[in-house]
């Protein structure tokens, strides 16, 4: 699959991959500070923002479609950045192209099977009737009762486009209800990926669990993970300064 990419700076290659129901777009920030010291290619995974729909979705054709996008642009080798579902994409990247990445981070997850945690998510954003709407503003306001959280509900609105003068899901959205168990299943649980690998856990999520850490190195035996006490699951747009002091170390960027 073509996925729609974003790129910008010079260097050595950095992919971002986002997570669920998220694009390049939530990059934008970061994308740009990181292209002084790289060439930054902001990917919108399968059945996210610009890039294609399909009724097929797992772990495994997500990351072929990240290693296509690499051999059209001719990179030879790269570094990702992979939040939530990206960074499990990143992970079997890793694994199945090792001689095609050279370090990684992975934000706020692991390897491990999830339990269900957004099925109400689906059901709330489905039940809805755009053609009742004509702004974000009402459709948000439809949406308070089931989903409480407001910032929660304006990162699901990013994904409303205007088309025609209608509302529209840029997500499959559909597609991405019938296949969230695939996206639930653990990765890497048979395999040793050896790259230089960072975690970067939120100290306020629950995504990564004390007891994850003996799994992650024995899967990741050359990782090594930082806690950030005062963050949750989206450490990179909580406390973007020092996301991106770490980042940058990692990386060796000067």
């Amino acid at each position: 699959m073509k996925l729609y990419y974003q790129s910008q700076g010079s260097g050595q290659p950095l992919i971002i991959l986002h997570g669920l129901f998220g694009s390049s777009d939530n990059w934008r920030g970061l994308a740009r500070q990181l292209a002084a010291h790289a060439q930054v290619i902001t990917v919108d995974l399968r059945n996210h923002g610009r890039s294609p729909h399909s009724n097929a979705l797992n772990y495994d054709l997500m990351a072929d479609d990240v290693a296509e996008l690499m051999a059209d642009l001719g990179l030879q080798q790269v570094d990702i950045i992979g939040h939530s579902i990206g960074g499990k994409v990143a992970m079997i990247l890793a694994a199945r192209y090792s001689e095609r990445v050279r370090r990684l981070v992975i934000v706020d997850m692991a390897p491990k099977r999830y339990s269900d945690s957004h099925s109400d998510i689906f059901e709330a954003l489905l039940a809805l009737d755009l053609t009742q709407f004509t702004q974000r503003s009402e459709v948000d306001a439809a949406l308070a009762h089931s989903i409480a959280d407001k910032a929660i509900r304006q990162f699901l609105l990013m994904n409303l486009a205007l088309d025609e003068g209608k509302l529209q899901w840029r997500i499959n959205l559909q597609g991405l209800a019938d296949n969230y168990p695939q996206l639930l299943q653990a990765v890497c649980d048979e395999e040793r990926v050896r790259q230089p690998i960072l975690f970067l856990r939120g100290g306020l999520s629950n995504y990564i669990e004390k007891g994850d850490e003996v799994m992650i190195k024995q899967l990741f035996p050359n990782s090594e993970m930082v806690i950030f006490e005062q963050a949750g699951h989206w450490i990179h747009a909580e406390i973007p300064a020092l996301f991106l002091t770490t980042v940058k170390q990692f990386f060796d960027y000067d």
